[in-house]
This record gives C-alpha cells, structure tokens and sequence, in this order.
C-alpha cells in the first residue's frame, strides 16, 4: 500500500510551500470561464440575494473539502486507489468519468484563455489559445515542474483576486444590502445553490487539491491539522473571488445599468472601470482559465497513473493530455455544447459516487487510513452533505434529456 511514508519527510518551510500549492490549484481549477460566468448571471438574475446562495454553498464546499482531503491525506492513496480497495473496479470507474469530463472541459478552458488574451489584447481567441495551451505545456515539461506549478497558481490565483478587489471598490457596490442579504434573503433559489455547489467542488475540482497534497509528499496522520486548515482555506479563497466578482457586477446592476451582451461579466466591467475594466477583464479571464487548464490536466492525470508512477511520466502524460486539447480547440473553437452536456453529467455523477467510496473507507475501513480513528462528527457532516450531493446527481441527469429533447 502507498503511504506517505513512502516519500521523504518534507521541512516545515516545503511543507508550507507544498500546501500553498496544493490549496490554490484547487481554488483555481474552481475558478476557471463557467465560475466567471455563473456568478455574473446569477447576481444579474437575483441581484442582493445571491450572497445567501454564495455563503451556503461555500458551507457546503468546506463540509465536502474537509472530508476529501483528510481521507485521502490520512490514507496516502488517491482517490480511485482508495476506490478499488474498497470495491474493485470502482475506482476506475471513477477515473474514467474524471477523465472523460476533465478533458471536456479543458477544451473549454483553453478556448477561455483565448477570450482572455482577446479581451486583454485584441488577440486572435485562438491564437490565444494555441499560446496559453504552450504555457500550460512548458510548466509540466520544467525540470521541477511541481515547483513550478505551485508558484504558477499562487501567483495567477493572487493576480485574479488583486484585479477583481480593484474592479469590485471601483464599483462601488452596496454591501449593506449584500451583507443583510447573506443572512436574510429577499429571494433563496436552491437551484443557483446547487448549481454552485456542482460547480466548486464537482468533477476533478473534488480531488485537485487532495491529489497534488498527495504528490507533494505532505500527507500522512502527522500532517492532519495541515491538511484541515488547508482544506477549508482553498474554498475561502474560492469564495473570496465569488463575494468579489459578485460586488463588482452587483454594484453595476444596482447603479442602473442593464447588461444586455453574449459577455455581461466583460460588459460590467467595462461600466465599472472603462477600458482599464475591460483589460482587467481579460487578465482576470485569462488566468482563471489557464489555471483551470493546468488544474483539469494536472487531476485528470492523476487518476489514469498510480502514486507509483514516476513523475516524470506524469508530467508527459500531461503534456500530452494539453495538446490533445489544444489540437481538438484549432479545429473547433470550442467544446461542442453536447459534450458540455455529457461532461456536466459525468461531474454530478462524479461528486455523489467518490464521495460515498471516501466516507466508506473513513467508516468501515481504518485499515487503509492506517488505523486513524475518523471523527464521528466529520463523518455525520459527510454523510448528510452526500445526501446532497445525490440531489445534485440526480439534477444533472437531467442535463442528458437535453440531448434527447
């Protein structure tokens, strides 16, 4: 069995670089063109309420985030390692869906770094595309591409939440009202909750983090109060960047402008700071679908190799999984809407059937958490989230009538 004490005991300082990196790729493969996308809608649609929908999902992300990194912490094993010891071929199952989706969706986020550059520069999307795609490429081909990685997100992840924090007091939106909204709505729409909730810890998201904690080597019994804390901090900082994209756009709604274009982040942007918005806009886009191309690459990876691989394997195979997507993006432009369909299914299918293998090895199987007493209290609050997220499963097969209406 692959434990952490397989790998060298990291020092306290690569220890805390090794978390950084791990917390911030799961916040910015979360953050990624539909999380931009989403957010505006939603504040358009239900304007002030949309705080309740933000602080509940972020409640439920943190109850589903402390139970995914902590088992597969505490356990060593990835999660469809920990899937086939618990009912074999399962994992694998899970793999595929990962996989099938993740790559789905990195076409989409590829072309999302192509608006990016467009918004940014005048750009051809996918020419900037093709250019994104090679930086993507040229992390995972680095000497110490783990390392690298690491810095990369933090620093996208730090640039998207500065920009967004200028654009959101530019706009000066009324948080009063925000504030008031978050813990008495005028409006509650559980399907904008659920559609967040799907949309922040569903498909690979889940496991981003948990994942390169893994690969890091900061894992193991010893290192719980590290894998807690970070757990909970990657989806504040998912939040963080939600409540920020939510006032800039919210403080454009209120102040009486009516968006109306295919691109209404872009456009509120545009209201709220002029030309500098509109870069802004691109920069912000850019880097939250760049980090979401290395995120979706970098797990779905993850889930086709065993801890045993060596990374340099990994990281090719990684390469390869980017040009693939690149070369499908030249030719189309974007994610066909249907394989979007089928790809959203696979992540609310994903959520409801790893998270039940994860909270089974923490209930039945101590064996493989090598022999960690798992809180009661953090496998209650597991196990009514699961419930949830079976409501969520259930809901995004219905996105496959869709491809049949």
């Amino acid at each position: 069995m692959a434990t952490p004490s397989t790998k060298p005991k990291l020092s306290t300082s690569a220890r805390r670089t090794a978390m950084l990196g791990a917390m911030f790729l799961m916040a910015t493969s979360a953050i990624g063109p539909g999380f931009i996308t989403q957010t505006t809608e939603f504040t358009v649609q239900i304007g002030a309420s949309f705080a309740f929908a933000i602080v509940v999902s972020i409640l439920v992300d943190i109850a589903v985030q402390l139970n995914v990194w902590r088992i597969i912490g505490v356990s060593g094993l990835r999660a469809q390692e920990l899937g086939n010891k618990v009912l074999p071929g399962i994992g694998w199952v899970l793999a595929g869906l990962v996989f099938i989706g993740g790559m789905v969706f990195n076409i989409g986020n590829i072309a999302g770094t192509g608006l990016g550059f467009n918004a940014m520069m005048g750009l051809d999307p996918k020419v900037g595309g093709i250019i994104s795609a090679v930086v993507a490429i040229l992390i995972f081909l680095s000497k110490r591409a783990g390392m690298a990685l690491d810095k990369i997100v933090v620093l996208l992840g730090a640039i998207m939440i500065l920009l967004m924090l200028y654009v959101a007091i530019v706009a000066a939106p009324p948080v009063g009202e925000a504030l008031k909204n978050a813990v008495l709505p005028e409006n509650i729409n559980f399907l904008i909750i659920t559609t967040l909730i799907g949309g922040t810890v569903g498909g690979y998201i889940t496991y981003a983090g948990a994942h390169r904690m893994l690969d890091s080597g900061a894992a193991g019994i010893e290192n719980v109060g590290d894998i807690t804390k970070t757990s909970i901090l990657s989806i504040i900082v998912t939040g963080i960047m939600r409540v920020l994209l939510f006032l800039a756009i919210l403080g454009v709604v209120a102040g009486g402008a009516v968006l109306t274009t295919n691109n209404k982040a872009a456009e509120a942007f545009g209201i709220a700071a002029g030309d500098i918005g509109m870069r802004s806009f691109g920069v912000i886009l850019w880097a939250a679908a760049l980090t979401s191309v290395i995120g979706a690459a970098y797990t779905s990876v993850s889930f086709i190799t065993k801890s045993t691989t060596p990374e340099r394997t990994r990281n090719l195979l990684t390469v390869a999984f980017i040009g693939v997507c690149a070369v499908i993006y030249m030719f189309l432009g974007q994610a066909p809407q249907t394989l979007l369909i089928f790809a959203g299914a696979f992540n609310g299918l994903i959520l409801p059937v790893g998270f039940a293998v994860l909270l089974y090895a923490a209930w039945r199987r101590r064996d493989l958490l090598q022999g960690y007493v798992y809180p009661k209290w953090l496998l209650i609050i597991g196990v009514v989230t699961w419930l949830l997220t079976l409501f969520l499963g259930w809901n995004s097969l219905a996105g496959l009538s869709k491809l049949w209406a």
